[in-house]
C-alpha cells in the first residue's frame, strides 16, 4: 500500500491473481484489503455480485418503501450495466464515477443522483444487514450537483387548455381522463401530490379535510378542503354509498400519468408537469395563510424552504408601510 498524490493504491497478489485499487484514505485502503485477502485466502464466501445485490434489494428491501416501483424498475435497469457482474468488493469508487460521467451525458443531473442515491442504499444495506461487504465505494464519490428546483407557475389558459384536452367540461366524470382534469384540479386547491390523489379512499374523506395517512416524509397529515375542493369530491361520490376502502379517483398512477401526458401533449402548453401542480398550489395558498398554517397543511418540516413563496418586493413593502 503506498500513497499517490491525494489518494492510496493497495494491491494484492494471490496464487497468480493481482488485483489493485485506489481510496481516497489509508483506512478505506486496509478495509479493503484485509477484505480481499480473506476472499481470496478461503476465509470467507467469495463476495456477491452486484447483480445479486439488486435482487435482493428489489425483493426485499424496495417493498418497504414508498417509492417501491421506481426502486424496482432502477434495480432492474442496473442489472443490465456491464459493472453488475462484478462483485461488490472489486467495485472501486472509480468504478462509480466513471458510471456517473457517462450518464451526465445522456440523462439529466437529477436522474443520475436518484440512481447515485439507490446505488448508495444497496451498498450500505448490504454492509450493515447482509454481511456482504465492509466498506461502500460510493463513501466519496461526489453526486451531481442538484438541479434548480423548478419554480413554474401556472396560467390559467393552460389549465383550460390542458382540462379540454382530457375532455371535461364540468359534472360528474364519465371517464378516466375526466377523472384525471378533476385530479389536477384538486392539486391546484391543496397541493396534494399526484400519489396522494391517486392513492386517496373514501374512508379517509371528512366533510372538510382529507387525511393521508402516509406522505412523503412519512408523517400523517391532514389537508384541509376549500370550497372548490369539496365540490370536486362530492362530483366523485358515487350514487351508491362507496365503502372506506374504495378508491375516490380509481386511477392507478401510471394510467394517469399516461392520460396526463397524452393530453398535454395534444395542446400548446410547454414544458408543464402534472407535479408542477403542486408549486403552484403553495404559490396560490401563501397568499390565504401564514407560513406556520402552510407549512403544516403541505407537509412541509423545513420552513425555509418555504421562504421564496413569501417573497414581497420593496415596491410591496413600501406600498405597506403608507
Amino acid at each position: 500500500m503506498r500513497k499517490r498524490g491525494d489518494s492510496w493504491r493497495v494491491e494484492l497478489y494471490k496464487d497468480g491473481q493481482r488485483e489493485s485499487a485506489t481510496f481516497r484514505t489509508r483506512q478505506e485502503a486496509a478495509a479493503w484489503a484485509l477484505q480481499r485477502d480473506a476472499e481470496l485466502t478461503g476465509k470467507r464466501t467469495p463476495s456477491h455480485t452486484l447483480a445479486q445485490a439488486l435482487d435482493r434489494y428489489a425483493r426485499d428491501v424496495a417493498p418497504k418503501h414508498k417509492g417501491e416501483r421506481w426502486e424496482i424498475l432502477r434495480c432492474a435497469a442496473l442489472k443490465r450495466l456491464p459493472i453488475a457482474a462484478k462483485k461488490l468488493s472489486a467495485i472501486t469508487a472509480e468504478d462509480i464515477a466513471m458510471r456517473r460521467d457517462e450518464r451526465l451525458k445522456t440523462v439529466a443531473p437529477g436522474t443520475v443522483r436518484r440512481e447515485m442515491t439507490l446505488l448508495r442504499s444497496v451498498f450500505d444495506t448490504a454492509i450493515r444487514e447482509w454481511g456482504w461487504l465492509r466498506i461502500s465505494p460510493m463513501q466519496h464519490v461526489k453526486k451531481p450537483s442538484a438541479p434548480p428546483a423548478r419554480r413554474r407557475r401556472i396560467q390559467n389558459d393552460e389549465i383550460e387548455s390542458v382540462t379540454i384536452a382530457l375532455g371535461y367540461d364540468g359534472g360528474a366524470p364519465e371517464t378516466a381522463s375526466q377523472r384525471v382534469a378533476l385530479a389536477f384540479e384538486l392539486a391546484l386547491e391543496t397541493a396534494m401530490r399526484s400519489g396522494e390523489i391517486t392513492g386517496l379512499v373514501w374512508g379517509r374523506v371528512q366533510e372538510k379535510y382529507v387525511t393521508l395517512p402516509k406522505t412523503k416524509n412519512g408523517d400523517q397529515r391532514d389537508v384541509p378542503l376549500s370550497k372548490r375542493a369539496r365540490e370536486i369530491l362530492a362530483l366523485l361520490r358515487p350514487d351508491k354509498e362507496p365503502s372506506s376502502a374504495d378508491s375516490v379517483f380509481n386511477l392507478e398512477p401510471a394510467i394517469r400519468d399516461a392520460l396526463w401526458r397524452k393530453a398535454r401533449d395534444k395542446t400548446q402548453v410547454v414544458d408543464l408537469h402534472f407535479h408542477d401542480s403542486r408549486a403552484e398550489a403553495i404559490w396560490r395558498l401563501s397568499k390565504k395563510l401564514n407560513v406556520l398554517e402552510l407549512a403544516r397543511m403541505i407537509g412541509h418540516r423545513d420552513l425555509r424552504s418555504l421562504n421564496h413563496y413569501y417573497a414581497t418586493s420593496a415596491d410591496e413593502i413600501s406600498d405597506r408601510l403608507g
